[in-house]
């Protein structure tokens, strides 16, 4: 399967370690298989691989290594920098985990100057379109029902999607949260996953949630930051540099599969968010920008659903709406904070795409996410 960050891997594996993160079974492991005619995989979670990775026990013949869920090893950082610094990057090197390779920072020397990072998202409207061809009314449907990880979206049906969802759940919960955390109330986490697609779209208030839980807020907060250290959910948190005190401060959270979110509208954000998300996350890999996603909401009710943010500074407003073709008034609410800056609003239901006066853009949300690109929106 061709993934969208295959030409970049390909073109930076010659130089440097590879590190590919992302939620487990969005095709990391696949791709990095499919990169190379002749090559060594080996699995951590494996216990013959793991004995030949603490060996040193490999082919050096071939055209990579792939090291699968390393960042379980102790000291795995120091340990990959005296493989590069001895034997170079012959074969390539590349390192995928199904946690935020970037988190799990153990004692020792770290690989700084010696890697680069991709982050890998399941498929989207844009990249079903570039390599599937299929009408994007169409894909667009399958995403709504059945998420974007590959193997319930290449199936297409919706009772699989279920199946997996259930497997894919509970591999999360079973093997990578017990694998990296001392934490054995699974019960109250799926409680806490389960209160979270409720909420995909709204604030989150952990005090709410503790109280809900019965456990204390730091609990909770320590349970999500592991959430989303695994890629079971990302948040997206408030802009707030510069703005009055009257803007909420707490956070939101979408999850990557997206049929988590339990209702049409919710899916339908969580869909954009993801979006957005992935195609941040892969300028920011690819360019070296520093990219961040946010909200805006006030207390009083005014929102913008997102904003996306560059070295600190807005760079684009985001609004969904499902059949609203009125540009929305907190756009001009928040111009004083964000200043002069694009503004979109996507709507799924748009007869005709149009610009206003004071420079909103109307535009179609499929079409729109089908086609995004932010590659020249930083420069």
């Amino acid at each position: 399967m061709k993934r969208y960050i295959e030409p970049f891997v390909v073109k930076d594996c010659v130089k440097k370690i590879i590190l590919i993160s992302g939620p487990r079974q969005s095709g990391k492991t696949t791709f990095a298989k499919n990169l190379f005619h002749e090559f060594e995989y080996l699995n951590y979670d494996a216990q013959n691989d793991r004995h030949a990775i603490t060996k040193m026990q490999w082919k050096r013949n071939v055209q990579a290594v792939l090291f699968d869920e390393l960042h379980k090893m102790p000291e795995w950082k120091r340990w990959l920098k005296g493989i590069y610094d001895t034997e170079g990057n012959k074969p390539h090197i590349i390192v995928t985990g199904s946690a935020n390779l970037e988190i799990f920072k153990k004692a020792g020397d770290s690989l700084a100057g010696r890697y680069f990072r991709f982050r890998m998202h399941p498929i989207d409207l844009k990249e079903a379109r570039l390599y599937w061809k299929d009408d994007v009314q169409e894909i667009f449907n399958r995403l709504m029902t059945v998420g974007g990880f590959p193997e319930p979206f290449l199936e297409g049906k919706t009772n699989f999607h279920r199946r997996w969802q259930k497997s894919h759940l509970d591999i999360m919960l079973r093997q990578d949260f017990l694998d990296l955390y001392a934490v054995r109330s699974l019960k109250s986490l799926e409680v806490l996953l389960s209160m979270l697609e409720s909420r995909v779209g709204g604030s989150i208030s952990y005090a709410n949630l503790a109280n809900d839980l019965q456990v204390d807020s730091k609990t909770v907060r320590s349970w999500i930051d592991m959430l989303e250290n695994i890629y079971a959910v990302f948040r997206v948190t408030p802009y707030h540099k510069n703005i009055a005190r009257s803007i909420l401060k707490e956070p939101k959270f979408y999850f990557y599969d997206l049929p988590r979110a339990s209702t049409e509208g919710a899916r339908l954000e969580n869909l954009v968010a993801c979006a957005l998300l992935k195609e941040l996350n892969f300028v920011e890999d690819t360019e070296g920008f520093s990219l961040t996603l946010h909200y805006l909401r006030t207390k009083d009710g005014n929102e913008i659903d997102f904003l996306i943010v560059c070295n600190d500074k807005p760079v684009l407003a985001i609004e969904v709406k499902t059949s609203d073709d009125q540009p929305s008034k907190n756009f001009n609410v928040f111009r004083n904070f964000i200043g002069d800056i694009p503004c979109v609003q996507l709507v799924l239901n748009l007869k005709k795409e149009f610009d206003t006066q004071d420079g909103v853009q109307v535009r179609n949300l499929i079409d729109y996410l089908s086609h995004i690109d932010f590659s020249g929106l930083f420069s």
